[in-house]
């Protein structure tokens, strides 16, 4: 049996961790594991799951209040050992330079397109995969 890979949701927004949670279904792709979610709400709920350890990959709504995924991102890539791949929801693809500076692996724009979405996340799952063999 394969294992499952999880993955931290962050948006002030239930709607938006919906979207995630039906953009990915039970697995993003058929070459990677099924994914369990933890969804949080607030920046300091992100650091205390990051800090407990076995995220595999974050997915940051970068149009959160009143802390951004994209500040969250750098955050975490300076502070957090070892810190999973990140897949930011940016608000516009003009936006796509604030993901490069915030430092996160992938970027996609809100609302959430499920195709677009899951193949983002199947590629960060399958790096993650690659980098832990």
């Amino acid at each position: 049996m394969q294992p499952t890979a999880t993955v931290l949701v962050y948006s002030d927004d239930s709607n938006t961790r919906e979207q995630v949670r039906l953009a990915t279904g039970r697995r993003p792709a058929t070459d990677v594991p099924q994914v369990e979610f933890v969804e949080c709400a607030t920046p300091a709920a992100v650091i205390k799951e990051l800090d407990r350890g076995g995220i595999d990959v974050c997915v940051l709504d970068g149009e959160a209040a009143p802390a951004g995924g994209m500040g969250i991102c750098r955050q975490i890539k300076d502070e957090i050992f070892d810190c999973p791949p990140v897949l930011l929801l940016i608000g516009r693809p003009q936006d796509a330079w604030l993901a490069t500076w915030s430092r996160a692996e992938a970027a996609v724009t809100l609302p959430v397109e499920p195709v677009e979405f899951a193949s983002a996340l199947a590629g960060l799952l399958r790096s993650k995969r690659a980098l832990s063999a």
